[in-house]
């Protein structure tokens, strides 16, 4: 594979990093706020600190005692559902964004999607019911699919030498966004749930204006595919990852990764208000510090740990150290305990960009909007299921009457689950296909 990439000014690459960390500051403001605006938009702004609250049967007339269990049981089912429709169409969407960026350029795809993004925090932030915020996160969804394309631009600009650094530095901004997310989300959101959408919405927007003079495109003409709507199907897509075995492998433990870490990330502030008793903002500065932790190791450990012990073994320890991560979260039973896990096990995230560099590694240029689109709609899949299976099955239920046992710990302890079976895969995967007979840097 060659290393002839092209080089676009640094102003243009950190746009791409910025524009990551937009994508990641809008799942990061609604975290905090959701539980909150759903109440909100179902019982009214008291029932959000009520112990329990009497709704009135209009049809009867006769009023009906809702608990603090029950409302929190039901918004994690409404934020269940709300989560994955957004997944669900960034699961459409990511082949389509990975195809058309191949045909046209990256460059029109991520402008188009980043005003997109703008006009959605706006709808969110103006939605006065269950209905509208809907919409909003349905349209997040379509918007946010420009990951595919993002990657596909860091793919193109990167060599051999870079290729992990880089995917770093996309991990540093996902850190970013999570910690300035969140914060902002549970800062802004004592003042209204809705606030912090009206500043994402200006971030994105100033963003694109930004965007529209400084990025220049990073796929030559002669380098695009022709239009493919064929190849635009999610899971013809996803089918696409088999023509690298390695890279197919690898696709069921990011897989397994991610429908872990996309539990913990829709769970978390139920959870943490439900068991801690956590306002917004604590939430807000605990998941910030989950961010300054990514930073520091994604952003400054990626490429040394990378270049002195190889991308291969840098998954297997990042995986076996998020599998005692997640079994840490289900267990504390204080929240101080929940502080400890988040620094000790930060390092877990050195597997996210080891794997994606030796995707791209793999892949032939021509095909890095497809595959990258491919892994996205992955991550969208796991999105879809996640949202449903953490929070509406395991957590409403294991803190419902109807639970056996009293476990609202019961999604993390899956989670750990499902990181030991994707850390057992990648030792087979490994083991199946060597470096030696595979195109690897």
């Amino acid at each position: 594979m060659t290393d002839q990439k092209p080089k676009p000014r640094q102003a243009a690459i950190a746009f791409i990093l910025v524009t990551l960390f937009i994508d990641i500051l809008g799942i990061g403001v609604i975290v905090p706020v959701l539980p909150e605006l759903i109440i909100e938009l179902l019982w009214g702004h008291s029932a959000t600190t009520a112990e329990t609250i009497t709704v009135i049967d209009p049809a009867s007339g006769v009023g009906q005692e809702i608990t603090r269990d029950r409302m929190y049981s039901i918004a994690g089912r409404y934020a269940g559902v709300i989560a994955a429709s957004y997944a669900f169409m960034q699961f459409i969407f990511a082949p389509i964004m990975g195809v058309l960026s191949d045909r046209f350029g990256r460059r029109p795809v991520i402008l188009v999607s980043l005003f997109g993004l703008g006009i959605d925090f706006l709808i969110q932030g103006f939605a006065t019911s269950i209905g509208w915020l809907f919409a909003g996160r349905i349209l997040a969804g379509v918007m946010g699919a420009n990951f595919t394309t993002a990657n596909a631009y860091i793919a193109d600009v990167s060599t051999d030498e870079t290729r992990a650094r880089n995917f770093g530095f996309m991990g540093m901004m996902f850190g970013l966004g999570f910690t300035i997310g969140p914060a902002i989300g549970g800062l802004l959101g004592d003042w209204s749930p809705r606030l912090p959408f009206f500043v994402s919405a200006g971030l994105a927007l100033v963003n694109w204006l930004y965007g529209y003079f400084v990025l220049p495109e990073s796929l030559p003409p002669e380098k695009r595919a022709p239009l493919s709507f064929k190849q635009a199907n999610p899971f013809s897509s996803i089918m696409r990852l088999g023509a690298y075995p390695l890279v197919a492998g690898l696709a069921i433990v990011f897989m397994c990764k991610s429908l872990a870490q996309r539990g913990l990330e829709n769970v978390w502030v139920l959870y943490t208000s439900y068991r801690y008793d956590w306002d917004t903002t604590t939430n807000g500065m605990a998941l910030g510090l989950v961010g300054i932790c990514a930073i520091v190791v994604q952003g400054g450990l990626v490429r040394p740990v990378v270049k002195r012990f190889g991308e291969r073994k840098t998954v297997i320890f990042g995986s076996v150290i998020g599998t005692l991560g997640f079994l840490g979260y289900g267990l504390a039973y204080q929240g101080w305990m929940v502080y400890v896990i988040i620094i000790s096990t930060s390092v877990g995230g050195l597997a996210g960009p080891a794997i994606q560099s030796l995707v791209t590694s793999t892949v032939n240029e021509t095909e890095q909007g497809k595959i990258q689109g491919a892994l996205t709609s992955l991550t969208s899949l796991t999105n879809i299921i996640a949202p449903v299976f953490f929070n509406t099955l395991l957590f409403s239920y294991f803190i419902s009457d109807r639970s056996p046992i009293h476990l609202p710990g019961a999604p993390f302890l899956v989670g750990s689950l499902l990181l030991a079976i994707s850390t057992g895969i990648a030792v087979l995967v490994f083991r199946r296909f060597p470096k030696s007979a595979v195109t690897e840097s």
